[in-house]
C-alpha cells in the first residue's frame, strides 16, 4: 500500500475511466436492461440504489482494486480490534485507540474489542437502573441536554428522528449554544422541578458547556429547586464534572470515543434512553452493531458503507464534484444533515496525511442538506440546472413513522413521498431535452437512494452507523486522520484572547472595533 494514494494503481486505473464516465443522459441508459436491478446494495435490512450514478462494471472492478490494494476493511477491522489509528506519525497527536463501534458492540459474547465493550456493557446497565428508578419515582417528564458539538448534534439529530417512538409525556430539551437567548427560550418552556439536566463534556471544562450550565443552574436555584437532585453528570471518568456532590448521578465517556462519533456512548443514550426507554435505546444500538458487523464485508459491491465512501471519492476526486447534499425524504430527519456536517467534515476536513504530509488529492466535500420536498422548492434547482453539479444521497421510508395517512387520488402521502424522491433521483440522472433552453435539463447528476422499511430505533441506529462507516472509509482511502479536530482549536484560543481583553476592559464606551483591534493585536 502506497502512503500516496494518487501513485497508487488503482487510483491511476481510476484516472483513466473518469475520461469516459457513464453517460445517464443517454437514451435509455438509466433503464438500460438490468442496471437498476443489478446496482442494488443491501446491509442490514438498508438498501442502496446506486444505478444513477456514472460507474458501470469497469469503474466497480477498479473500486473494488482500491479498496483491496489500500486495505479497507482490514483497516476497518484493526481500529473496531483496538488498533491506535488517532494519531500522526513523527508528531505530537491525540495517539488514541478509535472505538465508538465498541459501544453498540454489546449483543455478543465475543465483542471485537472486550475491555472497552466490558465499560460500555457496565455503563448502559448503570442507565438501565438509573431509568428504572425515574420509571418508578414518575417524577420527571422532562430533560434538558447541555452539550456542544459532538455533545448536540448527534444526540439531537436521532431523538428529533426518533419522537414517534418516545415514551409518552417524556420529552427532550437542547441547549447548546453560547447564545443565552438559545438557553432562555428552553427554560421558559419547562418546569424545574419535573425535569432532569444532563451535562455533556469529556474534559468538564468546556467553556460554552459550563457558562450553559452555570445559567441553567441559576434558574433552578431561582425556582428553589436543589440541581444536585436534577443534575447529570456525562463526562470522563474523575473530570472536574465527577462530582456526586454536584450531580445526581455520573455517567462516563471515554478517550477512545471522539465527540462526533458518541452518540451511541452514554453521550447520546442518557438523552435517548430517557425519552424513549431502555429496550427502545438497546434496538438503536443493536441496529447499530449490525451495520458495523456488515461493514467487514470485503466485497465492495455487498458492504454499503464501503461502497458510499467510494462512489462519494469517485464523484469528488475523479468527477470533480466539491460538495455532497444528503437529502432525507422523511421530516422527522431535519437534523440528521446538520449532524453529517460535523461527522464528515470534522473527520475528513484535513490536509495531511496521516505521514505528516500534504496530503496530495482532495480530501473531505462539503456536506449539507435538508429534508424533501421542502428542498424541491427551494435549492433543487441549482440541482437539476445549476453550473455546479452537486451529487446527492437521498434518504427514504417506505412506511410512515405514525400511521397516520390517507389516501388521495389513489394514492398514501407516504407514496406521494418516496414517488417524489424517485422523480428527483431520474430527473437529475437523465436531464430533458427541450428547444427552450431555459427548459433544458443536461442530466448526468449523479446520485443514490437509500431506502428503509421505515424509521424506528433499528434502522435508526443502522442508518447512523452506515453514515460514520462511510466517512472512516473515506478517511483510510485519502490516508488522513479522521479522528482528531485540531481546525476547531485555533478559534478557541483566539476567542479566550478576546475574553480576556473583554474582561479587563469593562469600560462601557469600548467599541467592537476597540475590542476587535486591542486583542489583536495583543
Amino acid at each position: 500500500m502506497t502512503t500516496d494514494v494518487s501513485d497508487s494503481r488503482a487510483w491511476r486505473k481510476l484516472q483513466k475511466l473518469a475520461q469516459n464516465p457513464y453517460d445517464l443522459a443517454a437514451p435509455g441508459a438509466l433503464g438500460q436492461e438490468g442496471r437498476i436491478a443489478e446496482l442494488i446494495c443491501a446491509s442490514a435490512d438498508l438498501r442502496l440504489f446506486y444505478a444513477a450514478q456514472r460507474v458501470d462494471g469497469d469503474v466497480l472492478a477498479a473500486f473494488q482494486d482500491f479498496a483491496d490494494e489500500h486495505r479497507l476493511v482490514e483497516r476497518f477491522k484493526e481500529m473496531r480490534r483496538g488498533a491506535v489509528i488517532n494519531k500522526i506519525s513523527g508528531w505530537e497527536s491525540e495517539n488514541r485507540q478509535v472505538l465508538h463501534t465498541s459501544s453498540r458492540d454489546i449483543f455478543t459474547d465475543r465483542p471485537k474489542e472486550p475491555d472497552s465493550a466490558r465499560q460500555a456493557t457496565a455503563e448502559l446497565k448503570k442507565l438501565e437502573s438509573f431509568l428504572h428508578e425515574i420509571d418508578e419515582q414518575n417524577q420527571f417528564t422532562t430533560m434538558v441536554n447541555v452539550g456542544i458539538g459532538g455533545s448536540d448534534l448527534g444526540p439531537r439529530a436521532v431523538y428529533e428522528a426518533l419522537q414517534a417512538h418516545k415514551l409518552e409525556s417524556r420529552q427532550v430539551h437542547f441547549i447548546a449554544n453560547v447564545d443565552p437567548d438559545d438557553a432562555a427560550r428552553v427554560l421558559a418552556s419547562i418546569d424545574p422541578s419535573r425535569t432532569l439536566v444532563s451535562v455533556v463534556s469529556k474534559s468538564g471544562s468546556t467553556l460554552e458547556t459550563r457558562t450553559n450550565e452555570e445559567l441553567v443552574r441559576s434558574r433552578f436555584e431561582q425556582a428553589g429547586v436543589d440541581p444536585a437532585r436534577h443534575f447529570i453528570a456525562v463526562t470522563g471518568k474523575g473530570s472536574p464534572m465527577d462530582n456526586p456532590e454536584k450531580y445526581l448521578r455520573s455517567f462516563y465517556m471515554y478517550d477512545y470515543i471522539g465527540g462526533r462519533y458518541s452518540v451511541t456512548s452514554m453521550v447520546g443514550s442518557v438523552s435517548l434512553g430517557f425519552a424513549l426507554g431502555a429496550e427502545q435505546l438497546k434496538a438503536f444500538l443493536r441496529g447499530a452493531s449490525e451495520m458495523d458487523d456488515a461493514c467487514e464485508i470485503y466485497k465492495v459491491t455487498d458492504n454499503m458503507a464501503l461502497l458510499l465512501a467510494l462512489l462519494g471519492i469517485w464523484n469528488h476526486n475523479f468527477l470533480g464534484c466539491p460538495t455532497l447534499a444528503v437529502l432525507p425524504y422523511s421530516q422527522a430527519l431535519h437534523r440528521f444533515p446538520a449532524h453529517l456536517q460535523q461527522c464528515d467534515m470534522e473527520s475528513n476536513g484535513k490536509s495531511i496525511t496521516v505521514a505528516g504530509h500534504p496530503a496530495p488529492v482532495k480530501t473531505g466535500p462539503v456536506v449539507w442538506g435538508e429534508p424533501g420536498t421542502n428542498g424541491q422548492h427551494a435549492f433543487y434547482q441549482l440541482l437539476h440546472q445549476g453550473t455546479e453539479i452537486v451529487p446527492a444521497e437521498f434518504i427514504g421510508f417506505l412506511d410512515s413513522q405514525y400511521g397516520e395517512d390517507i389516501t388521495v387520488e389513489g394514492t398514501t402521502s407516504q407514496q406521494k413521498l418516496l414517488a417524489n424522491l424517485m422523480a428527483q433521483v431520474v430527473a437529475l440522472a437523465t436531464g430533458r431535452q427541450h428547444e427552450n433552453p431555459n427548459k433544458r435539463f443536461s442530466g448526468n447528476r449523479p446520485s443514490s437512494m437509500i431506502i428503509a422499511p421505515r424509521l424506528d430505533p433499528l434502522n435508526m441506529g443502522r442508518l447512523l452507523s452506515l453514515y460514520e462507516a462511510k466517512i472512516v472509509f473515506q478517511g483510510f482511502a485519502w490516508n488522513i486522520n479522521s479522528f482528531d479536530q485540531e481546525g476547531v482549536e485555533l478559534g478557541k484560543v483566539l476567542a479566550n484572547r478576546f475574553l480576556e481583553h473583554m474582561k479587563a476592559n469593562k469600560k462601557c464606551g469600548t467599541s467592537v472595533e476597540e475590542q476587535f483591534l486591542a486583542a489583536l493585536y495583543k
